[in-house]
């Protein structure tokens, strides 16, 4: 007589939930390894820092020398310790903004954002992380370099009619501004090298904006220049940091919300296509 045996079937195994979800904080963490691991950024950061603190330093040391020897140039009879001291901020800019740039247009030149968002499918996420991530760096940096300039350039500029300390009214707030000016240049080169996905497009972009096309509104007619000039986004930038303000400029708060309302327009573009577009 035979026996017959039966064995249950064992059930089919439960697929394993990922050890890790994905969250802001994370992905926040992911970028910002990412921004410290390229040697490009410490080079860039460090000749911004550099660009900052030695062109205010050289404009202190024309203003001292031009006033000692009677000979002042004529662009420098109104000049005060802050405008001397944030001199290099133009300068600084074009080197925090490229470096925004290539924050974003790098990784689609390298193939590296296939894998950032199949890591992070919902892909909004990446790009305000990468925002919030550099644009606080930046402003860090900016910040520290107005402080550092304006300290050595006050003590340089000392004995003069441009002299001023710290505790001069509006010289902290320009000295923040400035700081905050670099930081949002920074989000907008984020911005746009996610917008163009060219390291070569973001930076000419960038070039043109905050430096050529000042340029060419100054050679309209006065009409139309007074009425374009303050609302771009250069000429609004700097009244964050300008110590005096004429009529033609707009005012501290005024200049702020203009160039917040140009990064904010750089940034929904920049989202629109990473939504809508393939990588």
């Amino acid at each position: 007589m035979s026996t017959l045996t039966t064995t249950a079937e064992a059930p089919p195994a439960a697929p394993a939930r990922p050890a890790y979800r994905v969250t802001g904080r994370r992905v926040l963490a992911s970028e910002w390894a990412k921004l410290w691991s390229l040697r490009s950024t410490w080079i860039t950061l460090g000749l911004g820092l550099l660009f900052l603190v030695a062109f205010g330093l050289i404009a202190c040391s024309r203003y001292r020398s031009g006033s000692h020897s009677g000979h002042l140039d004529r662009d420098f009879a109104a000049a005060t310790a802050v405008s001397l001291s944030l001199f290099g901020t133009n300068f600084a800019q074009l080197a925090l903004g490229v470096l925004g740039v290539l924050v974003t247009a790098g990784e689609y030149s390298t193939g590296m954002i296939r894998s950032t968002l199949a890591a992070v499918p919902r892909r909004l996420p990446v790009l305000w992380s990468k925002a919030a991530v550099f644009g606080l760096v930046a402003l860090v940096v900016g910040t520290l370099g107005a402080f550092v300039a304006f300290g050595f350039g006050s003590g340089i500029v000392s004995g003069t009619p441009a002299a001023m300390s710290l505790s001069h009214a509006g010289v902290p707030r320009s000295l923040l501004g400035a700081g905050l000016y670099l930081g949002l240049v920074g989000v907008i080169g984020v911005a746009l090298g996610a917008l163009l996905r060219s390291v070569a497009g973001g930076i000419s972009v960038l070039v043109a904006t905050f430096m050529l096309i000042p340029g060419l509104v100054s050679l309209l007619p006065s009409s139309w220049r007074d009425d374009i000039s303050p609302y771009l986004p250069s000429n609004a930038g700097e009244s964050l940091f300008a110590l005096t303000h004429d009529s033609t400029a707009l005012s501290p708060t005024a200049g702020l919300l203009v160039f917040l309302a140009w990064t904010a327009l750089a940034l929904a573009g920049a989202a629109y296509r990473l939504v809508r577009s393939d990588v």
